[in-house]
């Protein structure tokens, strides 16, 4: 995919609508990086004029600041306001919900205020302008579809709604799980607990929440986070039912089912 680079606008000067901010987990990890190649391909679809920073970007540091290494975390901040305020960012849409958290919630006090977008409520936003339109008889028509909240969309930020209406446009039948919206049940990586070994315990996290997935008997588990992707890929695994649920991001579910 040929995409643009904040220095590639600049250098032509011309600014994007919005700066993409493609993460960690969207830029190495193989299977979040087709949630990346998703989303960017419906803002180019839809007309979005977008920006990515590229070899410039750097971590927002949230694991760093989780795992209670704050010196190392405002190093990082700092670095990426700079470089952010130089560019002169004013919106930033992230897949990640950790990103999305850090930028709205614990960059303004460093000096890096933006309007900061996740990607379900950019999508929403696209539907309802008619941008986004969907296929007749899409891919996910008539299949039962459940959806996990992630914690820094929901209870961190209560973004419940957005990536929903999203989902209804798929003409899908949305089952909840039994802990949703505000009483979801976390997928156990946040907090930077993704990166180290769990604790003594009878079960995992990701096994808990796999289990009450694949317990709604929907054939599709939609996810908003690169984390919890990972998370709810390996409980589904666990439950043996790998061939018969998938996870998808939401971004994942537009792209396939786009006119």
């Amino acid at each position: 995919m040929q995409v643009r680079t904040m220095a590639d606008y600049m250098a032509s000067g011309e600014t994007p609508e919005v700066l993409f901010w493609v993460g960690c987990a969207g830029s190495f990890d193989q299977r979040a990086q087709k949630i990346t190649r998703a989303f960017a391909s419906i803002l180019e679809k839809t007309g979005v004029k977008f920006a990515i920073l590229g070899k410039e970007e750097g971590c927002t540091g949230d694991p760093a600041r989780r795992a209670g290494n704050e010196f190392l975390f405002q190093m990082m901040a700092y670095n990426n306001i700079q470089l952010l305020n130089g560019y002169g960012v004013k919106k930033i849409v992230t897949t990640c919900p950790h990103c999305f958290n850090t930028f709205k919630n614990e960059y303004p006090e460093l000096g890096g205020t933006y309007e900061v977008m996740h990607h379900t409520t950019l999508l929403q936003q696209l539907i309802d302008e008619g941008k986004v339109r969907m296929k007749d008889g899409g891919a996910f028509k008539g299949k039962k579809i459940t959806y996990h909240d992630s914690c820094y969309l929901g209870r961190a930020n209560n973004i419940y709604e957005a990536p929903r209406k999203v989902l209804e446009v798929l003409d899908a039948e949305l089952v909840e799980m039994k802990r949703c919206r505000s009483n979801g049940l976390c997928c156990g990586a946040g907090g930077a607990q993704m990166f180290k070994e769990e604790e003594k315990g009878t079960t995992r996290v990701n096994f808990e929440r796999g289990r009450e997935a694949v317990e709604t008997g929907a054939s599709v588990i939609a996810s908003n986070c690169p984390f919890c992707m990972t998370m709810l890929m390996d409980g589904v695994k666990e439950k043996g039912k790998e061939d018969e649920v998938k996870v998808l991001d939401i971004a994942e579910l537009v792209a396939a089912s786009m006119e």
